[in-house]
């Protein structure tokens, strides 16, 4: 490409995020209306286990899929949970059994996660967590109201995308009295774990808790839903055109890490960064307004987020993020979209335009339903 040339949005996202988003995005959205002919490989025909004390879908797999649709709608009487258990029969059927009417090559890698709104969680059990909403934040506005809150979230992944539509339509049809209020494919790159290069080019998935022991100290609620987390999904709109203007190093700088993961403070790629360190004339070697100083949880006091992000592209200039998070407690993201508003100079690239939040249910097992929680 010609020096000083920009390139164009979709030529960028296709590069940015590897041959499987760039299948996705060259063929118009095919991929999601056309199936393969090819037999499934043992890859993609392979099964997520079902039962647990967790979810699938939040710290399983480690890899998440490279496809992702999610639903969100709202129920006729929000006390009114009775189709739990049922779902989450079928959803175990789905994935192990892979019934040739919905799914005539199998389960593809499919997990389908669960999760509740607040308005569902203050009927049942007003005492358990997940009762408050999200408050609004900068750039709200820009969010309809059927696309903020919600009382159910249907989250589907596979390496197949074809199966993802019908069995978000097959499922949200067995739930009485459910009117969807937007839904939402995405795509992820190649990757090892939950770092993946996001549509701006940079890594993310970086600082996240691993570990079982920070899983329990940052992510799964414990008591009652012991087992579940709060989930946050914001859809982002990127001006990606003014974004990608910027000089390679102007937009390090925004971000706060080099294009290999490397932080600008010094290291090797994803290594951790040093908010302290300054170059020779005093000024500090991440700016002040940097994402990764902004993001930190040292400046929020809050406990760490496990993200699982998705990119999206609807055409046009509607095309970002899928931003999905999970913590033990929803002042988490908070305190961290607050600072990110007041600080981030990222966010003059981002346009929410869908925001909610969801209790995900402890996971289930054959005598101990779905929802058995709200029950």
């Amino acid at each position: 490409m010609a020096a000083g040339r920009r390139p164009s949005r979709r030529t960028v996202l296709a590069g940015s995020l590897g041959a499987v988003g760039g299948a996705a995005l060259g063929a118009a959205g095919t991929a999601w209306t056309q199936r393969s002919t090819a037999s499934p490989s043992a890859e993609t025909s392979s099964a997520v286990p079902v039962f647990g004390p967790t979810q699938a879908g939040v710290a399983r797999p480690a890899t998440p899929q490279p496809f992702g649709l999610l639903s969100v709608g709202d129920l006729a009487r929000p006390d009114d949970v009775a189709f739990l258990p049922d779902l989450g029969r079928r959803i175990a059927r789905l994935v192990s059994a892979s019934p040739a009417d919905v799914l005539p090559d199998g389960p593809a890698g499919l997990s389908v996660t669960v999760g509740v709104g607040p308005r569902v969680v203050k009927a049942r059990r007003p005492d358990l967590p997940g009762t408050k909403p999200l408050p609004a934040f900068g750039g709200d506005e820009q969010v309809a109201a059927a696309a903020d809150g919600g009382d159910l979230l249907l989250a589907a992944y596979a390496h197949d995308p074809n199966v993802l539509p019908p069995v978000v339509d097959y499922l949200t049809g067995q739930v009485p009295g459910f009117q969807q209020r937007w839904r939402q494919r995405g795509f992820r790159g190649p990757g090892e774990g939950t770092i993946v290069r996001n549509p701006l080019s940079f890594y993310d998935g970086v600082t996240i808790p691993r570990t079982e022991k920070e899983l329990a100290e940052n992510v799964w609620l414990d008591g009652t839903l012991a087992g579940g987390t709060i989930c946050v999904v914001r859809r982002l709109r990127l001006d990606l055109d003014a974004f990608y203007a910027l000089p390679v190093a102007a937009r390090q700088r925004v971000i706060g890490r080099k294009l290999d993961g490397a932080p600008l403070s010094g290291g090797a790629p994803f290594s951790n960064v040093n908010l302290d360190a300054k170059a020779p004339d005093g000024t500090y070697l991440i700016p002040a307004d940097a994402h990764v100083r902004a993001a930190h949880p040292s400046f929020t006091g809050s406990h760490l987020m496990l993200r699982r992000g998705y990119a999206f592209d609807n055409g046009e200039t509607d095309a970002g993020l899928l931003f999905i998070c999970f913590q033990r407690d929803l002042q988490t993201f908070v305190a961290t979209q607050q600072r990110l508003g007041q600080l981030d100079h990222l966010m003059r690239y981002v346009t929410p335009t869908a925001s909610g939040t969801f209790v995900i249910l402890p996971g289930y097992t054959t005598s101990t339903p779905l929802g058995h929680d709200l029950l």
